[in-house]
């Protein structure tokens, strides 16, 4: 493992920089021509040129709560329930899934809390571990794991929103794709406009989202009222529980998968307001009630609809809501497509901030760590992010490639965790004002490695053709980072190139 260092990028994508920002103070004019205006506009009057500190523990919290909640819980709440055979040990699962996603969520405020920088996991393994791990996880989220979630996302949100001019048919495909390209589109003009509004829209559409989960709790709470719920009762509710470890395995998975983005407000943490304090207490807060929401909204769920009920369900809270809503039922579709639009809005921010990251490290072109002196957003990362969703739009197959990865993102976050137990034998003078008990990150890793092992267990060959995909950014990494001779030629046409781009966006080098 290396050192901790602040910047190790090793780059000739430096030396571009270098030349950009020299050009820049010859010619001088960006900062004051940018025309595009945000509700920020006497940010930065120190003198400074930075993305600016605008979340609070409000929007954090939205931004942990949105994220993690998307259409799962609303469409497909069965992965749980179809390995587990039983309702009680659905709901028991559900909450373990729960405590063990706060567990990953504390070990990660301590780290967020001791390495203050934007990126998450990236950043953390970057510290680390070095350039070439930090590469790797970089490339694959940027290759296929952020766009292909957020256009997936986005496609929900347009079956759903266009799903009541086609109700006695499927939506087209064409509309859906076309809706879903607005939708990303809308979002990431939003966020290109201003960060505070970026965070009005997800703290927003967080609310919504718990909004249309408190109904359906509640409608499943006065249905418990009324004793009209055979599927609790104490006689039935463990009735076909599957003794099978390897298929209570797979429950945990779905669950777990259902929990992902608790460590998403870790991608931002240089912009939040004072994150010694508003990360941990963001998460602290967030966790615990995605997992009560979760558990109570599948408690509902089963008071009306049947485990075998739920499993041949297209979309189960549809479902539940037509037995209780009446002429109202059209409610629940609506907060659906809601819940998507939120869902793409905290991705859409998060992974900007990721790629914008990995260029101030050198890992990818200069561009995208610039951002536009008048909104103070990272212009360049956020389009860039946005075309690489789109092109998913051309493809027919995405969960195919999602699968793939179902070991990586488990991976990641242990070898983040376990760089966190390292750092405190290695680095002890370290400031940490969050320090979870040694057990807490040893327990979690365990379980990543088991969750890893059964990736590759149940899906060998998914996972060894994600382990080739992953290893294709070596030989990107060894000519993009680690060559560093390059030739002037190419120099001057990265810097000519990158120069053109910057004078189109009106963007600036941040200023450290």
């Amino acid at each position: 493992m290396s050192g901790v260092k602040k910047r190790c990028s090793g780059s000739s994508l430096s030396e571009e920089e270098t030349m950009l920002k020299s050009n820049q103070q010859e010619n001088g004019a960006l900062k004051q021509d940018a025309g595009l205006g945000g509700d920020e506009p006497d940010a930065g009057k120190d003198g400074s040129m930075t993305l600016k500190r605008n979340i609070t523990l409000m929007n954090g919290v939205a931004i942990i709560v949105g994220t993690i909640i998307g259409s799962g819980i609303f469409v497909t709440p069965t992965g749980v329930v179809k390995e587990a055979g039983s309702v009680g040990l659905s709901l028991i699962l559900w909450s373990v899934c729960g405590v063990f996603s706060i567990m990953g969520a504390l070990c990660y405020a301590e780290l967020g809390t001791t390495i203050t920088k934007s990126g998450g996991d990236y950043a953390y393994i970057l510290e680390v571990y070095g350039q070439l791990p930090a590469f790797l996880k970089l490339w694959i989220e940027l290759l296929i794991i952020r766009p292909s979630s957020q256009y997936i996302v986005a496609l929900v949100f347009a079956t759903y929103i266009l799903k009541p001019f086609f109700p006695t048919c499927a939506v087209p495909d064409d509309a859906a794709k076309l809706v879903a390209c607005l939708c990303i589109l809308l979002l990431t003009a939003v966020n290109c406009y201003s960060v505070k509004a970026a965070t009005r829209v997800q703290d927003a559409f967080a609310a919504a989202k718990l909004s249309a989960l408190g109904l359906i709790i509640l409608l499943g709470f006065i249905q418990i009222g009324r004793g009209d719920t055979p599927f609790l009762k104490p006689e039935q509710a463990f009735e076909g529980t599957n003794s099978d470890v390897g298929k209570i395995v797979l429950a945990l998975y779905s669950g777990l998968f259902a929990y992902g983005g608790w460590n998403y407000l870790n991608f931002v943490t240089e912009e939040m307001i004072d994150p010694y304090r508003n990360l941990p207490l963001a998460i602290i807060i967030s966790l615990p009630i995605v997992t009560l929401v979760y558990v109570l909204t599948n408690l509902a769920y089963f008071t009306t609809l049947s485990p075998e009920e739920m499993l041949i369900s297209e979309a189960v809270a549809v479902d539940f809501g037509n037995r209780h809503l009446g002429v109202m039922a059209w409610i629940i579709p609506v907060f659906v497509g809601l819940s998507c639009f939120g869902s793409v809005n905290g991705s859409l921010f998060t992974s900007s901030r990721l790629f914008f990251v990995g260029s101030r490290e050198g890992h990818l072109p200069t561009l995208l760590s610039m951002i536009h002196p008048t909104c103070l957003t990272p212009l360049p990362s956020l389009i860039f992010t946005c075309l690489m969703t789109l092109l998913y739009a051309f493809s027919n197959d995405i969960f195919s490639v999602i699968n793939f990865f179902s070991f990586f993102n488990w991976l990641c976050i242990a070898l983040a965790i376990v760089g966190m137990m390292w750092l405190r034998y290695k680095k002890p003078e370290l400031e940490r004002p969050i320090k979870v008990n040694i057990l807490l990150p040893i327990l979690f890793v365990l379980a990543c490695v088991f969750l890893i092992i059964v990736s590759f267990w149940m899906t060998p060959i998914e996972c060894i053709i994600g382990f080739v995909i992953i290893l294709s950014g070596v030989p990107v990494y060894l000519i993009g980072v680690r060559w560093q001779n390059k030739p002037e030629w190419m120099l001057n046409g990265l810097f000519s190139l990158t120069a053109n781009f910057q004078k189109m966006l009106k963007v600036v080098p941040q200023e450290s």
